[in-house]
């Protein structure tokens, strides 16, 4: 950690360190928010007395489990389950379940402390937890994928509800998983539970604008950070990585917003195609086909395809990594300096490293995190959940509202906590500091728990 952090932060790095051996992203994640909480343990001598920040560190409970089914050819596999529940201060535990190879106990956790602060940042009554399991749904039938969603439900189900813990999809968990899991929760529960899920399908408790939530929360993030810099997105070159839920939604609103996307990717290349990607072609191959993003190239004349490489050499103005973590590293932060970008706006979790946002903050460019620029989909979540108890629905036109207002007003958050901390446009502390305080004050208010 940087020399000028003070020993108590240090001492609470250590422990966290000793006490979570091997878990690098969960490590990553927590030093990022103690280099900012210097300046509140100066200020607030209370939080390091009631070791406040350690509490936080520390999830409320922890959840690992045997996931046993069968696919189509009649063999048995064997997968795990995860759920950690981290903080419940402000209210039920809600982040999403990630299906994918990578997952282990030290990703949940990196995901579930980020969703802690990010759910703050929202001013929604929702704690922070995340879960999934390494299971992968690609190539996989619908028969499989629903007999694995009914094996993890029929063990999740008796740690979660809408007044407990309420989960939604990530990377790997769509529409399709989310509504296998749901069917399970009722056929166990006896309950038409609405609000135990999130991201449901729109004609059985879903909320107009989840699906586009995190995509369009990051580009109305963007427009703000933009317009305090007296800019705009016009005529603006944007790269967005990813060709998944976040990244298709977000090229649909950059576009709307003026700006004109230039390259996606998926874990095998990248395209790009000079006169905007074409959404239609791309929700085609992604969304109805499930395809690889080779095949947008095929059916494009515009566009080119590279084989594996790295995005991040296209120039742009604005980059907006929105695939994974840690998929934007110093290498190529240096390409995107040297290419003239301007602003990075993080569309996924952690997706650049600690030197990438230190080289982003040495040049100037104006970098915003993820846990306040991709905060739209928990956010439309929590808006859903709002629905689902009132027994209602709203329009899209008035939920994408609620969702422009919600980012606009974590934008504001973020650039004035940092300004109050003496570090003027960092984006990065503002928000660190600003959820931070919001979830130390209520941990205080319920006493030692």
């Amino acid at each position: 950690m940087h020399v000028d952090v003070p020993a108590k932060v240090q001492e609470i790095y250590a422990e966290v360190l000793r006490r979570n051996p091997g878990e690098q992203e969960f490590h990553q994640a927590v030093r990022e928010v103690l280099e900012s909480l210097a300046v509140v343990l100066g200020r607030h001598s209370e939080y390091a007395e009631m070791k406040t920040i350690e509490r936080i560190c520390e999830p409320e409970r922890q959840i690992i489990f045997r996931v046993p089914w069968q696919d189509d050819a009649g063999e048995v596999q064997i997968n795990r389950g995860f759920r950690v529940e981290f903080n419940s201060a402000l209210g039920p535990y809600k982040g999403g379940l990630r299906f994918h190879p990578s997952v282990n106990l030290g990703i949940v956790k990196f995901l579930g402390f980020e969703q802690v602060f990010k759910n703050a940042l929202t001013g929604m009554p929702i704690g922070g937890g995340k879960g999934g399991s390494d299971f992968d749904p690609k190539g996989r039938s619908d028969a499989e994928v629903m007999r694995f969603c009914q094996s993890f439900m029929t063990e999740l189900y008796r740690h979660i509800g809408e007044y407990t813990d309420v989960p939604a999809g990530d990377i790997g968990v769509g529409a399709r998983e989310i509504g296998y899991l749901f069917g399970q929760y009722k056929r166990i529960t006896n309950r038409y539970e609405s609000g135990v899920l999130t991201g449901k399908g729109l004609g059985w408790g879903g909320a107009l604008v989840r699906t586009e939530a995190t995509g369009y929360g990051a580009a109305f993030f963007a427009e703000a950070m933009m317009a305090a810099a007296g800019d705009s997105f016009e005529g603006k070159r944007v790269v967005i990585s990813g060709s998944g839920n976040v990244a298709v939604y977000g090229i649909e609103k950059v576009h709307q917003l003026g700006g004109t996307v230039v390259a996606c990717s998926d874990s095998a290349g990248y395209v790009v195609d000079e006169d905007g990607i074409d959404l239609e072609v791309l929700k085609q191959v992604k969304e109805v086909e499930r395809g690889r993003i080779a095949d947008y190239a095929d059916r494009v004349g515009s566009a080119s395809y590279v084989d594996g490489g790295s995005i991040w050499d296209v120039p742009c103005e604005v980059a907006v990594p929105s695939a994974t973590q840690n998929e934007l590293d110093g290498a190529a932060a240096e390409v995107l300096i040297g290419n003239g970008c301007r602003y990075v706006v993080e569309g996924a979790n952690m997706p650049a490293t600690p030197d990438a946002v230190a080289l982003f903050r040495k040049a100037g460019i104006r970098f915003a995190p993820g846990k306040a620029a991709n905060a739209g989909g928990v956010a439309t979540s929590a808006l859903e959940m709002q629905q689902n108890a009132s027994r209602d629905r709203w329009t899209f036109e008035h939920s994408e509202a609620k969702l422009a207002e919600i980012m606009r007003g974590i934008h504001t958050r973020c650039h004035e906590t940092a300004e109050e901390y003496g570090s003027p446009g960092d984006l990065v502390l503002g928000a660190n500091v600003a959820g931070f305080l919001e979830v130390a004050e209520a941990v205080h208010a319920h006493g030692l728990i």
